[in-house]
């Protein structure tokens, strides 16, 4: 794609995240959620290639299904409250807006797409997907939490952590796993937001800044699958080294940086009395960890033949590092000794 092409796309999705982060009427909301949905089509759809329609569709259809849900919650909300302000949210249209939410940011039991769609996009694609077209509907979720049903969020929150667990074990495609990496983490920030605002920002925050390195590593490497990550090591070790940090923080294991927003939830849990969520949620996240831990044994602790009659992809020079690779690297390795001062 051109670049005058991509300057208006990027700078929609911009304009998109901003309404939505500005406004307190709901008309304007759901233009900023649809403004992000169209600007981001084009770099799902630009290399013409089957998957890539088939992801586009997909996402087009899933997002178009989820703005018409949250534009006729603000509907029925206005007739009966008689005021379209984000604030103020009845019953049953703070639990279709709940719904929409969710498909707006791949949780379960709404969550098919997500997986799919990361498959079929670029990996610079799948980047803006998993974390910039999140801050929108999740700015929303904050905005209007204390009018949702904490019951229904804590019960989506906890099934995500559990599919998220389960569904990315048997994946070999990394776009995948990050897919139900998303789900997972999505999970925790839902099952403590009606609890603690400040900490589900805090998670959702850790989510975004261990998640970027990732796909900026996956696109440095140019890999997309774990039997081609064994080349990792032979093509770049110092980032090789630093992944495997950033995925055994991704998994939450201390000294990380990802260990203390679980850490701090499932204490904040125990403090509201709520033992048996606490224990699910800390066993479930074994599930994750096992496949960041398969990941990062086969970026460090495997290497392809280096004899080949080939000339396969990994005996060529990498691309240059992006720009975000090592500050993005650093920051997620580096903020569990500032928790003290974070908090």
């Amino acid at each position: 794609m051109s670049p005058y092409p991509t300057m208006v796309m990027l700078t929609s999705l911009l304009l998109g995240t901003t309404l939505v982060l500005t406004s307190n009427h709901w008309l304007m909301v759901w233009v900023g959620l649809e403004i992000n949905t169209l600007a981001i089509m084009p770099l799902l759809i630009q290399h013409h290639h089957p998957r890539a329609a088939e992801a586009t569709m997909k996402y087009f259809l899933t997002q178009a299904a989820a703005a018409t849900l949250i534009l006729f919650a603000a509907l029925m909300n206005a007739w009966q409250s008689g005021q379209w302000a984000t604030t103020a949210l009845s019953h049953i249209p703070s639990n279709l807006t709940t719904i929409a939410l969710m498909m707006k940011l791949g949780l379960a039991p709404v969550h098919f797409w997500l997986p799919e769609v990361l498959q079929g996009a670029p990996l610079t694609t799948g980047l803006i997907l998993s974390t910039w077209q999140k801050i929108a509907p999740m700015s929303l979720m904050m905005t209007i939490h204390a009018s949702l049903n904490p019951y229904l969020l804590t019960t989506l929150g906890l099934t995500s952590i559990l599919i998220g667990g389960w569904a990315g074990i048997n994946q070999t495609q990394l776009r995948k796993i990050l897919a139900y990496s998303s789900v997972a983490h999505m999970g925790w920030t839902m099952m403590i937001l009606p609890l603690m605002p400040a900490l589900a920002l805090l998670n959702f925050a850790m989510y975004l800044t261990l998640t970027t390195p990732m796909f900026l590593t996956m696109k440095f490497i140019n890999t997309t699958n774990i039997p081609s990550m064994t080349t990792a090591w032979t093509k770049a070790p110092a980032t090789a080294a630093l992944t495997m940090l950033v995925l055994l923080s991704l998994g939450g294991l201390p000294p990380t940086s990802g260990f203390m927003p679980k850490w701090m939830i499932l204490h904040e849990l125990a403090k509201q009395s709520l033992p048996a969520i606490a224990t699910t949620a800390a066993i479930s996240a074994l599930l994750s960890l096992f496949f960041y831990l398969r990941l990062c044994y086969t970026f460090t602790l495997t290497q392809s033949p280096n004899s080949t009659n080939s000339t396969p992809t990994w005996r060529h020079k990498s691309q240059s590092t992006p720009k975000l690779l090592p500050a993005t690297m650093v920051t997620a390795l580096m903020l569990l000794p500032m928790a003290p001062t974070l908090l």
